[in-house]
């Protein structure tokens, strides 16, 4: 069972931004002292559900700030950046932190983004499986072209080489970091499969959801020709909430108080680029949700519903959100719990 964090740096009403980004980089430092997994970071622009624009630097500041603890982004958002410029930071980071980071890559969603980072709504709609093609081959070869619609440039070198890393590493398929795909539909998944790649699935997914997306996953992986070695190995990562407290109403408690607000400012400030209709969650309904399918009680509840979600599901790999009660103090302390305490009754 590997058990890491799920960051989004996120701005809790009434709180600043540089508040919201001292409590993610100081949740990442205490899950290292605490004993866990990884850290995960997801990335957003313009809204405060998440203040942190790009996963990557702030993967690179952690990397920094760590010895020993896997560093992933949860996730770079394709359709807003260039693949290779996305893959030599990859690279870099994977070379320079000895094989500790892993990149996860998404869709995202159709915001305003796309108008301001210049991909439009092709980019969204269309441009994934080319960028995410383009991606991979800088992760894998020495030389690459950009031969597709969108991308189109002549050959050049690969620089630096992520298959140049000197110490050893958990490394992805070819020597380079671990590449984790986010999964919201039949179709991604089966991107995912024929690239073999982990998937990433989100927090409002129940086990049941997630194991028939795991079942599609391994069908798909066949049929694209991976062996069965490969289909067995391939770790995926399920994303979820951790509150840990003594009691389960008071675990539920502090999420109920806190994370409706949050849910609501944040969502809320979402723009589609086209102006279509979005149908927002009830932040309330939602919460209590999370709270029901995820480890939220105490630390025995919590490792009863990691160990269960693994056995319905297959998937040992959990990235938890543990920001939830907004609050500094409150975090730091979640996160060593569900290190010291939760994560001994997993293992």
């Amino acid at each position: 069972m590997r058990v890491g964090t799920f960051v989004l740096a996120a701005q809790f009403p009434g709180q600043g931004q540089g508040e919201a980004l001292h409590r993610a980089v100081r949740s990442a430092e205490v899950a290292e002292e605490s004993g866990l997994d990884s850290v995960w970071l997801a990335e957003h622009h313009f809204v405060p559900y998440g203040v942190c624009p790009s996963a990557i630097t702030l993967a690179a500041l952690l990397l920094g700030r760590t010895r020993r603890i896997r560093v992933g982004t949860a996730v770079s958002v394709l359709p807003t950046q260039h693949p290779v410029a996305l893959g030599e930071q990859a690279a870099l980071l994977h070379i320079t932190s000895g094989g500790r980071f892993s990149l996860g890559v998404g869709r995202g969603g159709p915001w305003v983004d796309l108008e301001v980072f210049g991909g439009g709504l092709a980019a969204y709609e269309k441009d994934f499986p080319e960028a995410l093609d383009l991606l991979l081959d800088w992760l894998s070869k020495p030389r690459v072209a950009g031969t597709g619609e969108r991308f189109g440039f002549r050959e050049v070198a690969v620089v630096p080489r992520a298959d140049e890393l000197l110490a050893d590493g958990p490394a992805g398929p070819g020597g380079g970091p671990e590449v984790v795909m986010a999964c919201t539909s039949p179709k991604s998944v089966r991107l995912a499969a024929a690239k073999a790649l982990p998937m990433l699935l989100g927090m409002h997914c129940g086990d049941e959801e997630k194991a028939e997306m795991l079942a599609l996953w391994r069908t798909a992986a066949r049929e694209a020709g991976h062996s069965p070695d490969v289909v067995r190995s391939v770790g995926h990562v399920s994303a979820g909430v951790a509150q840990i407290a003594d009691r389960p109403a008071d675990a539920v408690e502090t999420l109920v108080k806190a994370m409706p607000g949050w849910l609501k400012q944040g969502l809320d400030a979402h723009v589609t680029v086209d102006g279509r209709h979005r149908v927002m969650r009830d932040p309330v309904g939602y919460t209590e949700l999370l709270c029901d399918m995820h480890p939220v009680g105490p630390p025995r509840l919590a490792a009863d519903r990691l160990a269960a979600t693994a056995e319905r599901t297959g998937i040992t790999r959990f990235a938890l959100l543990v920001e939830g009660s907004g609050d500094l103090a409150a975090t730091e302390e979640n996160v060593q719990r569900l290190g010291t305490e939760v994560l001994p009754l997993l293992t």
